[in-house]
């Protein structure tokens, strides 16, 4: 038997999952956030340069114990790699900067099977798992199973909001504000009101259309998000706290009279200086 997304039982109870964003690629660190009882971990393959072969045994990891469903980022456009993703064992897309109804249409018809989709089916992967399943519980299972959530990045992919809502698969419309205020004009302003103003006009849509939404964020933009109806959540990153983690021991140990040669901030420093 395939397994059961965590993602879509929260989703089908009506309450929030919540996703921790993984960058190092060590499956431990996966491991380690399957166990600890995360809905899920965050893939981020558009931007992450680990091969699919990779991508599957930290899925693999992620399963181990309690198991954490897979939210995975490929490129826009990434049709066809989608299909090996799920494969690999993937539950859910987060599909980036989508455009429009008819992009959202190509994604369920990439990632689901007929008659919803046109997914080819192989079966000999983990996701079916194995050839060990009939195949018509299997494709039933996978299109009720697998999560899709179109990712608004672009005051275009905005204006479209409630027209991709509509496309039948959608499970929901995820923001992502980094890329959207570069696109605004306002870059790295998060705190903006047209962030806000975006966040607002996401939600209504998905309220309308009853189908769900979120976004990126840490526990106190969380509460926020939460009141205005948000249910897909991601949040931290592994290798910011490690850095985190440094910090503090640097600082801890700074006090004791120890010296650090940080090449980060010096950098920093003269990267403000230059285009500051």
């Amino acid at each position: 038997m395939m397994f059961e997304s965590k993602i879509r039982a929260h989703l089908s109870r009506g309450e929030p999952a919540l996703a921790f964003c993984c960058h190092l690629t060590d499956p431990a660190v996966h491991e380690l956030v399957g166990l600890m009882g995360f809905d899920a971990i965050w893939f981020d393959m558009e931007h992450h340069v680990y091969t699919l072969e990779k991508a599957q045994d930290l899925i693999r990891a992620a399963r181990i114990g309690a198991g954490a469903d897979a939210l995975v980022r490929p490129a826009a456009g990434e049709y066809k790699r989608m299909m090996r993703m799920l494969e690999a064992g993937a539950q859910a897309v987060l599909y980036p900067r989508c455009s429009g109804a008819a992009e959202a249409r190509e994604v369920v018809r990439s990632m689901k099977f007929p008659p919803l989709g046109e997914r080819g089916l192989d079966g000999g992967n983990r996701d079916m798992p194995f050839c060990h399943m009939d195949t018509n519980a299997y494709i039933k299972a996978a299109n009720e199973q697998t999560v899709l959530f179109c990712q608004i990045e672009t005051p275009e992919g905005l204006d479209a909001a409630e027209a991709m809502l509509d496309v039948e698969g959608v499970d929901g419309l995820f923001f992502g504000p980094t890329d959207y205020s570069m696109e605004a004009g306002i870059p790295g302003q998060m705190d903006h009101p047209m962030i806000d103003d975006a966040v607002r006009k996401i939600a209504d849509a998905a309220r309308r259309a009853g189908k769900h939404w979120g976004a990126p964020c840490n526990a106190e933009r969380a509460k926020k998000l939460l009141d205005l109806g948000a249910t897909m959540l991601c949040t931290g990153a592994d290798i910011i706290m490690v850095k985190m983690g440094m910090q503090r021991t640097q600082e801890e140990f700074g006090s004791l009279g120890f010296k650090f040669d940080n090449v980060l901030e010096r950098r920093k420093k003269q990267l403000e200086e230059q285009y500051g």
